[in-house]
C-alpha cells in the first residue's frame, strides 16, 4: 500500500511517474478496485499525489455509487496518469471486464496515457501476474496463483519478492509450467516501459529485480541492472538472450 507522506518508501518512483507525465501538475485518475475502493487507501493515495507531488487527483470508485459507463470513459480518457492500487487482483479483472474498464485501459494507452500501479496494480498490466488473491477470501491461504492480466507486456510477473518469502519457491514451480520469463520485483523497485524499452527503478539502494524463468531444464534467476539507462525489452523478455 501507499505509505504517508511522512515517509513514502517509494517517493523517488513516485516522482519518475508524475514526470514521464510530462506536465507540471498532471491529472492523476486513483484506481482502487482491488482494494474494494478503501477509503483510507484513496485518503492516503491524495496526501501523496496531490499534496506533496502537486498532482490533481480523483477516483475512479467502483463500489459504492459507480458511476455511469459515460462518466467511467470520460475519467479514464481524460487523465494524464492511470494509477491503479494494490489488492485483491483476481476479483479486479473481472470487474473491470464485466464493465468495460479492460477496453478503455487500452483505449488509454494508446493516446499516451502514463499507466503505474502497485501490486495488484503492477501485476495487471502483464500477461499474467504471480497473484495472492486467494488470500481474501481464505486469510490463512498462502497459496499464489496465476492471474491474466491485460497482456501489454508479454510475461509474468511478482511482486514483493523479498518480503514473502513464499513468493520465491512458488514461483519458481509455477514458472515450469510458465511460457516465457517473469519480471520478480522486490519492495521499492519499479519496472518503468517505455515504447519498446525499459529500465528497473529503485527507491531502495538494497533492493533488487530479477528476471526468472527457466530454460532447457534449468532454472535462472538473473539480477536486473537499475540506472538511468534504457534497456531493449525484447533483450528482457527473450530466455536466450
Amino acid at each position: 500500500m501507499v505509505r504517508p507522506p511522512r515517509s513514502p518508501q517509494t517517493l523517488a518512483i513516485d516522482h519518475e511517474i508524475v514526470r514521464l507525465a510530462g506536465c507540471r501538475h498532471p491529472r492523476v485518475l486513483f484506481v482502487p478496485t482491488a482494494s474494494g475502493d478503501d477509503a483510507a487507501y484513496c485518503r492516503s493515495f491524495r496526501d501523496l499525489y496531490a499534496t506533496r507531488l502537486g498532482c490533481r487527483v480523483s477516483e475512479l470508485l467502483l463500489y459504492r455509487d459507480r458511476p455511469s459507463r459515460k462518466a467511467m470513459r470520460a475519467a479514464l480518457l481524460g487523465s494524464d496518469i492511470i494509477y491503479v492500487g494494490g489488492g485483491n487482483t483476481l476479483r479486479m479483472m473481472k470487474i473491470w471486464r464485466r464493465l468495460g474498464i479492460d477496453r478503455w485501459l487500452d483505449q488509454a494507452r494508446r493516446q499516451g496515457t502514463v499507466l503505474a500501479g502497485l501490486s495488484a496494480g503492477a501485476l495487471c498490466w502483464f500477461r499474467q501476474g504471480n497473484s495472492d488473491s486467494r488470500k481474501f477470501s481464505d486469510a490463512g491461504n498462502r497459496t499464489l496463483i496465476r492471474v491474466s492480466g491485460l497482456n501489454y507486456i508479454d510475461a509474468l510477473v511478482s511482486p514483493h519478492y523479498d518480503v514473502e518469502r513464499h513468493r520465491q519457491p512458488a514461483l519458481k514451480a509455477m514458472m515450469r509450467t510458465t511460457p516465457g520469463i517473469a519480471v520478480a520485483l522486490e519492495n521499492c523497485t519499479a519496472i518503468e516501459i517505455v515504447d519498446d524499452q525499459y529500465r528497473i527503478l529503485r527507491s531502495n539502494d538494497r533492493r533488487n529485480a530479477w528476471r526468472v524463468y527457466w530454460y532447457r531444464g534449468e532454472y535462472h534467476r538473473d539480477k536486473l541492472d537499475s540506472g538511468p539507462r534504457y534497456r531493449p525489452l525484447r533483450e528482457l523478455l527473450d530466455k536466450s538472450a
